[in-house]
């Protein structure tokens, strides 16, 4: 095993006079290294970066390291009890309720781009502020995140501290796991026939591959995807686009629902309602939240505010709840 990180071959100086009462002041804490000359601290490394060195590897380790934990990962969620499309605002937010109620769950997260977050990064048109209409605030309540109160809506200084924080918890969950750079190429279907629609089918996972080989098809060889078997699936991948809306436009080519309604055009007061209340099922197994479902049921857009995706993402958790153990008993048939 290698040693840790951070040797040194002699202790850090001692910090006197006023640089003491400053540390104090700012809670860091006093150099301090042990007997083997090991930092105990990032305190420690204060004036002594001419002796500073990292622990030793080879470039293989590295690599070996990084692939052995991504097999064991897509090991681990091929068969996973969630898996959740789309890691913007309303993905991340139906991640982290359901993590926080069900740590029994295995949670596979789908992201197409490399950056996870969708579009929250950012306020409208660049700009950084995010604003929330309330009754939003109470899940940055939940989350941690600082805002201030403008009496109808709450303003985050920046959208990227209400990303960040979200991304940073969900991802410490331990029963999730994030495959950014990965997109939906399909949905995986099980016969799932009705008096009323012989042709029926229930939605039992997902059709992965790398998003760079899915941007190529057109112009390379055959390049067969991979799968993740799950009872349910959550999709959240924003509106119509490149890769947008994709799992209701599948719905469609399978002939599971006639047509998309379009998404209508602004209107904030209405839109954000209809947003959350009608996040549902839409097929069995299919779950559909955020600007993805605008496109389903014709609805309005909302432009710059994001309450509707955090707290359709609430919603998605609760209503995946709610049918899990049927949707697991019939994966299991």
């Amino acid at each position: 095993m290698s040693p840790p990180a951070a040797i040194f071959e002699s202790p850090a100086p001692a910090v006197l006079g006023n640089d003491v009462d400053l540390k104090k002041n700012l809670a860091v804490k006093v150099a301090s290294v042990g007997p083997d000359g090991q930092a105990k601290t990032v305190a420690d490394f204060e004036k002594n970066w001419e002796s500073f060195t990292f622990a030793p590897i080879r470039e293989s380790q590295v690599s070996r390291a990084m692939t052995r934990r991504y097999f064991k990962d897509l090991d681990t969620y091929a068969e996973s009890d969630i898996v959740i499309v789309g890691a913007g605002s309303c993905g991340l937010s139906t991640a982290f309720m359901l993590a926080s109620k069900r740590p029994d769950l295995k949670i596979a997260i789908v992201e197409a781009g490399v950056a996870p977050g969708g579009g929250a990064w950012l306020g409208g048109q660049l700009f950084s502020a995010m604003i929330m209409r309330k009754p939003a605030h109470l899940f940055l309540n939940e989350l941690g995140v600082p805002y201030e109160d403008d009496g109808d809506w709450v303003t985050v200084k920046h959208a990227a501290l209400f990303t960040s924080t979200l991304l940073s918890k969900v991802l410490q969950f331990p029963n999730v796991k994030l495959f950014n750079a990965t997109t939906v190429e399909d949905l995986i279907t099980r016969p799932a026939p009705t008096r009323e629609d012989p042709n029926a089918v229930r939605i039992a996972g997902v059709v992965t591959n790398w998003t760079l080989v899915s941007m190529h098809h057109d112009d390379q060889s055959c390049m067969d995807p991979n799968t993740i078997n799950a009872p349910l699936v959550i999709s959240t991948t924003g509106h119509d686009g490149p890769f947008g809306a994709f799992s209701v436009k599948r719905l469609v080519s399978m002939q599971q629902i006639e047509k998309l309604g379009g998404m209508r055009g602004l209107d904030m007061r209405t839109a954000e309602d209809a947003i959350v209340k009608r996040t549902r099922e839409v097929v069995p197994g299919l779950i559909v939240g955020g600007m993805e479902l605008s496109e389903v049921d014709g609805a309005n857009r909302m432009g710059p505010t994001f309450g509707a995706m955090a707290l359709s993402g609430v919603k998605a958790a609760e209503e995946a709840l709610n049918v899990w153990d049927e949707r697991n008993a019939q994966n299991a048939e």
